[in-house]
């Protein structure tokens, strides 16, 4: 009879343990540790379930000029705005793990590729929904392909069995917290079962050279459920991002082996599937409001791709002891910092007054580039003066009151210019060899009071 061995397992790290620990020594979170039992009877290892060895046999160490490329590298989606954050196009061989909230549109964006590939052979493994399910969604975004094969099976081997047999040219596993290996004990979803499904699918992935699609599920928190190395694992981590009963949705790129990280693509939730933005600008100023006080222009920079966005804050004397500070799109921590700037540099009295900052259109913000425009539109609503509606702000405030140098300018000012703005305030350090725009006044400032000054 074959026996069973017991270990526990940190579901936030994968530190593996003899016995339960209360706090993990390598990630410090507690109450982590799972029980796990796995069997010691021979079982097929990984590589056996992936496939084996190389193609052609051999297990050896090659020169890098003997490593051959293929005629293609890349697969283009048709969807541009896809094929952006990915870096031009699914990278042959590469595994991506696209995770996001219940609804969000993961599923809908994965079998909406059978609509822009039709030539490609698509094996779409759904561990959650039946075929009927999937095939309603299908209809229902005009997916009409003989080459989009459904398979419902959560059976690690069986799936690697079924994509060795089919040889598609795109693999979509729906979701990777589904899925098990029978040789592991533990249920679905555990450390280990995500852990080494997850191992087997991408070895199979990267031996056949066909992109892999994983979607997993998220935490309250918003993170990738399942063990933090599964994200190691793969190549590409894409997070789909915005609310779900508003109609725009942001997919960002988090990791990305054979791209820009951060970059960010656009798209629209419709009853027919996912319409790409091309010009993402436009659509978060299209509700701007004008001639009110509390509201600025940044210029921020999303991988690379500036995007113009609008920002909103109230500030009101506060109701109770303490004063609130929320922002919503930005860093709580950013906001305080900005915060204190304007009350000792700039003399504003905020210690009582509850502060809200708000990014509008359900976008993040987390570069240094927004802080000019978020430290004056605080101060436009503390002194209820709206900020001049023509100027659009870039630039990093940094403790002293003086306003740093940001990345890309160039870049930024086109934006702002092909958006139909008259004037850009920029840091003075920018301007060094800066050819603005034609019909654009760029405007240096080395303090935040200058800029204050200028726009209020």
């Amino acid at each position: 009879m074959a026996k069973t061995q017991t270990r526990y397992v940190c579901q936030e790290c994968g530190r593996s343990a003899h016995k339960w620990m209360g706090r993990c020594p390598d990630c410090d979170s507690w109450n982590s540790f799972v029980e796990e039992k796995r069997s010691e009877k021979k079982t097929r290892t990984p590589e056996d379930v992936a496939g084996g060895r190389s193609e052609d046999g051999e297990a050896r160490p090659r020169p890098l000029s003997e490593i051959d490329m293929g005629p293609e590298t890349r697969i283009e989606s048709g969807l541009q705005e896809f094929d952006r954050v990915m870096g031009g196009g699914l990278m042959q061989g590469s595994v991506n793990l696209i995770a996001g909230d219940p609804g969000i549109g993961k599923s809908t964006l994965m079998t909406q590729l059978g609509r822009h590939l039709p030539e490609r052979t698509i094996l779409y493994v759904t561990g959650e929904e039946s075929v009927r399910q999937v095939k309603a969604r299908a209809e229902r975004l005009d997916v009409d392909s003989d080459r989009l094969l459904l398979f419902a099976e959560t059976n690690t081997e069986e799936i690697v069995a079924a994509s060795r047999e089919k040889e598609p040219d795109l693999l979509i596993v729906d979701s990777i917290q589904t899925v098990f290996r029978p040789d592991i004990e533990s249920a679905p979803g555990s450390v280990s079962q995500v852990r080494e499904s997850a191992s087997a699918l991408a070895r199979w992935s990267k031996q056949n050279n066909v992109p892999a699609f994983l979607v997993g599920h998220v935490t309250k928190k918003g993170s990738i459920a399942g063990p933090r190395v599964l994200e190691h694992m793969v190549d590409t981590v894409l997070y789909f991002e915005g609310d779900r009963h508003h109609a725009y949705r942001i997919l960002r790129a988090r990791k990305n082996r054979f791209g820009s990280a951060n970059e960010i693509g656009v798209f629209e939730m419709r009853d027919d599937g996912l319409r790409e933005v091309a010009n993402p600008s436009e659509i978060f100023l299209s509700e701007r409001s004008y001639g009110v006080s509390g509201s600025t222009v940044i210029c921020a920079l999303e991988g690379t791709r500036p995007v113009l966005v609008e920002i909103q804050a109230l500030v009101t004397p506060a109701s109770y002891g303490t004063p609130q500070r929320t922002a919503t799109g930005l860093e709580q921590s950013r906001l305080r910092m900005l915060l204190g700037v304007l009350e000792k540099r700039e003399g504003l009295q905020l210690t009582d007054h509850d502060v809200f900052l708000n990014v509008a259109g359900g976008i993040r913000l987390d570069e240094p580039a927004v802080d000019l425009g978020a430290a004056v539109a605080v101060a436009s609503s503390f002194r209820d003066i709206p900020a001049d509606t023509t100027t659009a702000l870039v630039g990093e405030v940094g403790l002293g009151g003086e306003v740093r140098s940001v990345t890309q300018i160039a870049l930024r000012l086109k934006e702002v210019a092909k958006l139909g703005f008259e004037r850009a305030l920029v840091p003075e350090g920018s301007l060094d060899g800066l050819t603005p725009p034609e019909d654009l006044e760029v405007k240096g400032v080395r303090r935040l009071r200058e800029a204050l000054e200028a726009v209020l």
